[in-house]
């Protein structure tokens, strides 16, 4: 089982959103992959990220690669969830 794959729920753990928990929507290279929150869920934009900077979670949703936001936001509610998205996770010390 890959960690980093397309659908796998993530927390950042580093930089101005860290403790927020996104979506990888597509795997760039074995150093890069990008993410959304969406935003509007739990405040993580679309960015290109380093695979050292996520914590990969045992939650997968059913997205296909490179879906945009609106998608996400319908996986996450199919999988029911949307509510545990928006509470961040305290980062470890």
């Amino acid at each position: 089982m890959p960690a980093v794959e397309v659908g796998r729920v993530c927390v950042k753990l580093a930089g101005r959103e860290a403790g927020g928990k996104c979506v990888v929507v597509d795997v760039i290279d074995k150093n890069f992959v990008l993410v959304t929150g969406p935003v509007k869920v739990s405040g993580v934009r679309r960015r290109r990220v380093n695979v050292g900077h996520v914590e990969p979670l045992d939650v997968k949703v059913s997205i296909r690669k490179g879906d945009d936001d609106e998608v996400v936001v319908e996986a996450l509610k199919k999988a029911g969830l949307l509510d545990d998205m928006r509470e961040p996770v305290k980062p470890k010390l």
